[in-house]
């Protein structure tokens, strides 16, 4: 198994690509650390795992909360092997010149102050250890714009520049950190996408971003954490300060 007996930390594990990456971790031999919002939500996670996991309901947006779910991953298993650096919202999908500074604070405080304050108390972890390895989860949305969604265009664009500087920081420790940039995944999160986009057409909004892709679907859950199991693992032990565009041959389609 290619993590037997690591410790793998998540956030947004209980959304749609944490759960999946959780199962992946796991199957590979992992112990599991998962952090989300809601306690509920992650006990279904949970129920879903063979073995136990630590479940930590946390806001990746607070530090204080952030600083308590890294402690409590030391004190339980002593070490991070594996930060999935994934927690993030779509927030409101309106063109600029309607956006609310909420929405706009909203989005950053989760996908780009989270995704710094993970960094911020893991990489310390692993720089102890000398070793680790870091995914974030960015997005097709932080290489391209989409009209509607420019907080979220903006947060994503923050996560690959965070995950290049971050990647140089950590490589005189032996640390990697590399990021997946998914296009449209089968998951909760294109469901509001495709609300937002055409309510009460959503079916057609569905077939409209499908067909904008190559090969003509969404990713599945399920594919994002391959790439995520693979960029954390040995396999990949010379990749880092990379971002991974995972989009059905949409990168073929732009410069």
């Amino acid at each position: 198994m290619l993590f037997q007996d690591k410790v793998v930390l998540i956030t947004g594990a209980a959304g749609g690509i944490g759960i999946a990456a959780a199962l992946k971790f796991e199957e590979e031999g992992a112990k599991l650390a998962l952090v989300d919002l809601s306690e509920e939500a992650l006990k279904k996670v949970a129920g879903s795992l063979k073995g136990e996991a630590l479940l930590l309901p946390a806001n990746v947006g607070e530090e204080a909360d952030v600083k308590a779910f890294v402690d409590q991953t030391v004190a339980k298993f002593g070490r991070i092997d594996v930060f999935v650096n994934n927690a993030g919202i779509n927030g409101e999908f309106k063109p600029i010149h309607e956006q609310s500074i909420e929405n706009y604070q909203r989005v950053l405080n989760v996908n780009v102050i989270g995704a710094f304050l993970g960094l911020k108390y893991v990489l310390p972890v692993m720089y102890g250890q000398k070793s680790g390895a870091v995914v974030n989860t960015a997005s097709n949305g932080g290489l391209l714009g989409a009209p509607g969604m420019s907080a979220y265009v903006a947060s994503k664009h923050a996560v690959i520049g965070l995950n290049k500087s971050a990647a140089l920081e950590a490589a005189p420790y032996g640390v990697r950190v590399n990021a997946v940039a998914p296009s449209g995944v089968d998951t909760a999160m294109m469901r509001s996408i495709e609300t937002n986009a055409a309510k009460g057409h959503e079916a057609e909004a569905r077939k409209a971003f499908e067909d904008a892709v190559p090969l003509k679907r969404y990713a599945t859950a399920d594919e994002i954490a391959d790439l995520m199991v693979f960029l954390a693992s040995d396999r990949a032990s010379f990749v880092t300060g990379s971002y991974y565009r995972i989009d059905g041959g949409g990168a073929a389609m732009s410069a």
